[in-house]
C-alpha cells in the first residue's frame, strides 16, 4: 500500500486543492482498449469539425494553474502546467499523441475536462508520496530522458517519493523512473483542481470517466481523494 500526503504547506498555499487518485490494479496494457481509442478519436473530430476546443490559458480552470505556477518560481509560459502543453498540442496537430492505452486514458480525460492529470506506476513507488514543496537538494530524471538529473529548485511543488522527484513544477512533467508502460500492472493516476469550489464537480465527473475506461481492462478501480480536510489517502 502506498499513502499519498498533501503536505500541510500545499493546502495552505493552495486551498482549493482538490487530487482525485484513481487506482487500477491487474491493469492489462496490451489487449485492445476501443472505449479509450474512441474517447480520443471523438476529441480530435471534435476539434476538427468545431465544435469544441481545448480549454486555454485564458481559461479560468488553467489559469489558476498559471499563477499557483508564477507563485512559486516558475514562468507557466516557458514551462507549461500539463493540460495546458497538452491542449496546446491537440489544438496545432489537429491528434493527441498515441502513447499506450492507459497514458491515452488519462490524456483523453485531462484535456476533455481541462485538468492536469498524471500517472505513476506503483511498483516503481518506493515508499509514500508527498505532493510538497521542493527542498532544492532531490534528484529528478525526467520522462524519456533516463541519463538526465535535473534538481528543482526549493519551494517549487512536486510529488516526491522516498527516492527522489516523480513530478517537476507539480504536474509539468513525470519522472522516468514511474512511468506507465504496456506492462504496469499496478498505476494511479492523479487528476487535480485549484478550484474545488468551482469544479469540484467536474473533477468527479473526470474520475468516473476514466475510471470507466480504466475498469473492463483492470481487475480493481477504485477513487481516492486529497484535500485541505483530508490530508491523507492510502491506495
Amino acid at each position: 500500500m502506498t499513502t499519498f500526503h498533501l503536505a500541510p504547506a500545499v493546502a495552505d498555499a493552495f486551498p482549493g486543492t482538490r487530487v482525485a487518485l484513481v487506482t487500477a490494479t491487474g491493469l492489462r496494457g496490451r489487449e485492445p482498449w476501443p472505449r479509450t481509442a474512441t474517447a480520443v478519436e471523438e476529441l480530435e473530430r471534435r476539434l476538427a469539425d468545431g465544435t469544441w476546443s481545448p480549454a486555454d490559458e485564458t481559461d479560468p480552470r488553467v489559469e489558476a494553474w498559471h499563477a499557483a505556477y508564477r507563485s512559486f518560481g516558475t514562468n507557466p509560459r516557458r514551462v507549461r502546467p500539463s493540460v495546458d502543453a497538452l491542449g496546446r498540442r491537440l489544438a496545432k496537430k489537429g491528434a493527441l499523441p498515441r502513447v499506450n492505452p492507459a497514458v491515452d486514458s488519462y490524456n483523453a480525460v485531462s484535456v476533455r475536462h481541462g485538468l492536469p492529470a498524471g500517472a505513476f506506476d506503483l511498483d516503481r513507488v518506493t515508499g509514500d508520496v508527498d505532493i510538497r514543496p521542493a527542498h532544492g537538494t532531490e534528484a529528478f530524471t525526467p520522462l524519456g530522458e533516463p541519463d538526465a538529473v535535473e534538481t528543482p529548485k526549493p519551494g517549487e511543488i512536486v510529488y516526491a517519493d522516498a527516492a527522489g522527484i516523480l513530478t517537476r513544477h507539480w504536474n509539468h512533467r513525470d519522472a522516468h523512473r514511474t512511468r506507465v508502460t504496456e506492462d504496469s500492472a499496478r498505476v494511479v493516476f492523479a487528476l487535480e483542481t485549484l478550484r474545488a469550489d468551482h469544479d469540484g464537480g467536474l473533477l468527479d465527473t473526470a474520475a468516473d470517466e476514466l475510471r470507466a475506461l480504466l475498469a473492463p481492462h483492470a481487475e480493481r478501480t477504485a477513487v481516492h481523494h486529497l484535500d485541505p480536510a483530508r490530508l491523507h489517502a492510502t491506495v
